[in-house]
């Protein structure tokens, strides 16, 4: 029995024992917290709501602006809408500069993933090598230019290959149809759409127009999903017409070249201008460039030597030493002028004619082009009258035409023009000029004694409506009796028959000159040139013509230059609807007759 109730016992005082326990009699739970700790907690998160609710109220309240900003950006873009720029028209509205949508690649190197044929192939397809991708991909993580501007089938091809992080966008590409022809005239833009020679560069401003903008909303892989906001329409570039007429451009550029292969010479250079108005209607250089393919360009190719190569213009400024003689009063068409012996010495150097021709009328030493008789004329004025009568066409001062490169030669101050000099740039040496400025300077005979403004953009006046004026210069009968003198030089026992053009009379002057070298010339190269207008009673146009260093055996302007000029004569005042003044038959005869030696 006794032992039956011991268990009993046992399991009662477990369980009383279970029931009175006591946690608190733990030390570290029967700790009291202190009063400090428990305030410092309080505090604490008390100061945490504090800051959160400043910090809600800056953002919501103070800080909007900046915070919306801040959002925007990342799903917000303000995607510019591109202008067109202005198209380069000719006279009659023919494009000789426009601008063609095209397609350019870019990538997005971070997203990019391809497998090494794949990267081969884009590679081959854009024009690289696998070494010149992986390089082009390096430069940066989130933007680089794959190719630019290139047809649309070389862009659909790279699209094609579906690699991830390859992307398109739509730029714009000049055109130029009227490519070498044209190219010194009308320039060319680079990549981002800026002109940088030519008109392209003188009318940037007018061409380029202004870029619009459009505010969307993108996903996080770049599309849009939305407008937002009003769109700013661009506005396109204003379009500029000239007074060039591209088919004479094309026609003297390939007369031109012509001649400058023919002759085996180093270059040449046109220029075609309207007597009446001014306006430049042709002005080509030979070698020229393709404007839309501009790799491996020489400065000789991009030069427009027209207006910026300036030579001493030679025999071409002997009418103007004989018109200033004849409206002073100090000769007339027959008096007599003493060239003999051919030779006549200044200073130290002694200058010659290439044949002695003894006495001779002031229009026999137009036409036979006579140093001496130039010189002896020349000597006639005092200093500041040459310098006037240069000065007065134009030498020494930049043509006012509004193109980039132009320059105005080289003319001496009053005080510099001793006897020497003087009777030097009677025939042309001692001053400098380019062709551009020499056949502005015969608008003198040309338009009546007049000198005239010259423009490259179109006249608002129908074609032949307009007969501008200029600053007079000469007398209307000085200009007459000039513009007869000139036709006894183009025609035979002058230096330039083959100027002559079968219908059209026509007088002009050639020149030859030695190249320079250095401080002195080189007498094995030079420099050919001839300048004249037609008709003669009433010119129309005026036509200059320069062929640089010919070596084909052939030198002289009449030579040279003269059968230039007769055929861009020809097709010029047909084009413009000159009816012929002349008969043919006769004409040919002339042509035909041996040239007088010209004296340089």
């Amino acid at each position: 029995m006794s032992s039956g109730r011991r268990p009993e016992r046992s399991t009662t005082r477990s369980a009383a024992s279970a029931r009175g326990l006591n946690y608190a009699s733990s030390p570290l739970l029967a700790s009291r917290t202190p009063a400090s700790r428990s305030k410092l907690l309080v505090a604490m998160v008390g100061l945490g709501f504090l800051v959160l609710l400043g910090r809600a109220v800056y953002v919501q309240a103070i800080g909007t602006d900046f915070y919306q900003k801040q959002g925007e950006i990342r799903y917000a873009r303000t995607l510019d809408l591109s202008a067109s720029r202005g198209r380069i028209l000719d006279r009659n509205g023919q494009l000789m500069a426009a601008s063609v949508p095209a397609p350019s690649l870019w990538a997005i190197p971070k997203d990019f993933k391809a497998e090494p044929p794949e990267r081969a192939r884009l590679a081959r397809l854009i024009g690289m090598t696998p070494a010149q991708l992986e390089d082009r991909l390096d430069g940066s993580a989130n933007f680089v230019w794959l190719r630019r501007q290139v047809d649309d089938t070389l862009a659909k091809d790279v699209l094609s290959l579906g690699l991830p992080g390859i992307h398109q966008v739509r730029e714009f590409r000049r055109q130029y149809p009227e490519g070498e022809a044209a190219a010194h005239v009308v320039g060319f833009t680079n990549i981002e759409d800026r002109g940088q020679e030519g008109i392209e560069l003188a009318f940037q401003k007018d061409l380029v127009g202004r870029n619009g903008s459009r505010r969307v909303i993108k996903d996080r892989i770049g599309r849009v999903v939305e407008d937002i906001g009003d769109s700013v329409a661009p506005v396109d570039g204003r379009d500029i017409q000239l007074s060039i007429d591209s088919k004479l451009q094309y026609f003297a550029y390939r007369r031109l070249r012509d001649a400058v292969i023919e002759n085996k010479a180093k270059a040449g250079s046109v220029v075609v201008l309207d007597a009446q108005s001014g306006e430049v209607l042709a002005l080509a250089n030979y070698p020229s460039y393709a404007p839309s393919d501009r790799r491996n360009l020489s400065g000789n190719q991009l030069r427009n030597r027209a207006l910026t190569d300036t030579f001493e213009p030679g025999s071409t400024v002997k009418p103007l030493i004989a018109a200033w003689a004849l409206e002073t009063g100090r000769v007339k068409p027959d008096t007599v002028i003493h060239t003999a012996p051919g030779r006549m010495s200044l200073g130290p150097f002694t200058v010659r004619d290439t044949h002695p021709h003894g006495d001779m009328t002031v229009s026999e030493v137009i036409q036979k082009s006579s140093n001496i008789g130039a010189i002896r004329m020349g000597l006639m004025f005092q200093p500041r009258e040459m310098w006037d009568l240069y000065a007065s066409v134009g030498f020494g001062q930049k043509p006012q035409i509004g193109f980039p490169g132009v320059v105005g030669g080289r003319l001496k101050s009053q005080k510099q023009l001793d006897e020497i000099t003087r009777a030097t740039m009677s025939y042309g040496y001692g001053l400098s000029a380019s062709l551009f400025q020499i056949a502005q300077s015969y608008t003198v005979f040309a338009h009546d004694g007049e000198y005239i403004p010259v423009t490259l953009m179109k006249s608002d006046s129908p074609d032949g409506a307009t007969r501008v004026s200029g600053v007079r210069v000469i007398s209307p009968q000085t200009a007459q009796t000039m513009r007869q003198m000139l036709s006894l030089a183009a025609g035979p026992g002058g230096t330039a028959p083959k100027a002559q053009t079968p219908g059209y009379s026509v007088g002009g002057k050639s020149g030859t000159a030695y190249a320079h070298a250095g401080k002195g010339y080189d007498t094995k190269k030079y420099r050919s040139w001839f300048v004249g207008l037609s008709p003669i009673k009433d010119p129309r146009i005026i036509v200059a013509v320069m062929v640089d260093e010919p070596t084909a055996g052939k030198w002289y302007g009449g030579e040279v230059a003269a059968p230039v000029f007769s055929d861009l004569v020809q097709h010029t005042l047909r084009m413009l609807g000159v009816p012929p003044d002349l008969d043919v038959k006769t004409q040919i005869i002339a042509r035909n007759a041996p040239a007088e030696d010209e004296s340089f």
